[in-house]
């Protein structure tokens, strides 16, 4: 009832250099990046606050062969398409096609003065798409890492989350914090890392061996998602700048507290308050969860996953009947101790944590539940956190 979409990375390997040389006769290097989950601390990244991400065992694989011009010439198997990018002419507006993340990556490289050379490129998506599990940012890094590998150059690897954020924000369109791309980095197995979107220092967290990640795929995406990403960050930099001359010294909601909300909420509109709300509530959430992580109280970290999940859903306005589904059947279970939506939001993935002992019939309980409600069969992920971005 139930599918699992775990791949060896044997397994993907070899069928990733098998496809390569049937589709440019030649063999092949293999890059890849995981995609990540995000535990807790949604929507703040892009207010220099504080999230608590996990990279996981999907991966975006990209095998590659560098060519003796300056054409990349790329295939993905998950559209069967072929597409010619010259590397003397990538500029131009985001198109809405897959190929946008492949251009947007080299540009902002050759943009930062990494002459890159041409190369013979197939991708294979493990992370499934639309499910808030950050598969942009797995392709973007994945395709970087072969990119500057074939070009026989290094990029740092801070330099290269930045420059996969910027591609995302000049060529695909979505103004996206720098979470994504920072986890298919720095990811480490065993651990949840809590990232300080603001210095760019994280914390690594473990992961108690007697609780597992378990994400549930809700399989729908409502179509309104991308836009309303970014009006939300619109709403919040117009909170900054109308509590700014009230508030001095801050740059960003990350610097406002929930006293100095509440004080001065009569200048914002009704809609921007609640949006601020979220994200202040949630910083303090984040720090929190580290705090209930590091002492192993299971239970105070899923009862702070709840209440962002109540934030979320009544505050940021992002959630949708699907997700709200999925948190109220997990809730009904006593072997689990908390879940949440995660990701942009409207549609995509929850995620929960439960007692180790339970994934079996946790799966079963929430599979069987949702189709009978919304005749839709779930895609349930029992996740361990892996390590980032490798060639």
């Amino acid at each position: 009832m139930t599918i699992s979409r775990l791949v060896s990375s044997e397994s993907a390997s070899d069928v990733l250099t098998a496809r390569f040389r049937e589709v440019f006769g030649a063999s092949s290097c293999i890059f890849r990046a995981p995609g990540r989950v995000n535990v807790v601390g949604e929507h703040t990244d892009y207010n220099d606050g504080f999230v608590m991400p996990a990279a996981i065992q999907f991966y975006t694989w990209v095998a590659g062969e560098k060519r003796g011009d300056r054409v990349l010439e790329v295939y993905s198997e998950h559209f069967d398409e072929k597409i010619s990018l010259p590397l003397d002419a990538l500029a131009g507006p985001h198109r809405g096609h897959w190929s946008d993340f492949i251009r947007g990556v080299a540009a902002v490289l050759q943009n930062a003065r990494y002459k890159l050379a041409g190369a013979n490129l197939v991708v294979h998506g493990e992370v499934p798409l639309g499910a808030g599990l950050s598969s942009s940012a797995s392709l973007e890094v994945a395709t970087a890492l072969a990119l500057i590998s074939l070009s026989g150059f290094d990029v740092p690897r801070l330099e290269l989350v930045k420059l996969c954020q910027k591609a995302e924000h000049e060529y695909v369109g979505t103004r996206c914090g720098i979470m994504d791309q920072y986890t298919a980095v720095f990811g480490t197995a065993g651990h949840a890392l809590m990232l300080d979107c603001r210095s760019l220092e994280y914390q690594m967290l473990p992961i108690p061996q007697d609780v597992r990640l378990v994400v549930c795929n809700s399989m729908v995406k409502h179509e309104l998602a991308s836009g309303e990403y970014n009006r939300r960050r619109a709403d919040c930099e117009e909170a900054v700048k109308l509590l700014q001359p009230h508030l001095l010294g801050i740059s960003a909601l990350r610097d406002v507290a929930v006293a100095d909300l509440e004080a001065w909420k009569q200048v914002l509109p009704a809609t921007v308050y609640r949006r601020c709300r979220h994200v202040v509530t949630e910083n303090q959430r984040v720090l929190a969860a580290a705090k209930a992580l590091q002492s192993g109280d299971a239970d105070r970290f899923g009862r702070l996953m709840y209440q962002s999940h109540a934030s979320l859903r009544d505050d940021y306005q992002v959630s949708c009947k699907e997700l709200d589904l999925l948190v109220d059947l997990a809730s009904s279970s006593s072997s689990v101790y908390g879940a949440r939506m995660t990701g942009g939001g409207f549609g995509g993935c929850t995620v929960n944590l439960l007692r180790a002992d339970a994934s079996d019939s946790f799966t079963e309980h929430i599979s069987q539940a949702y189709l009978e409600v919304t005749g839709i069969i779930p895609e349930i992920y029992v996740c361990e956190p892996v390590q980032g971005a490798q060639a």
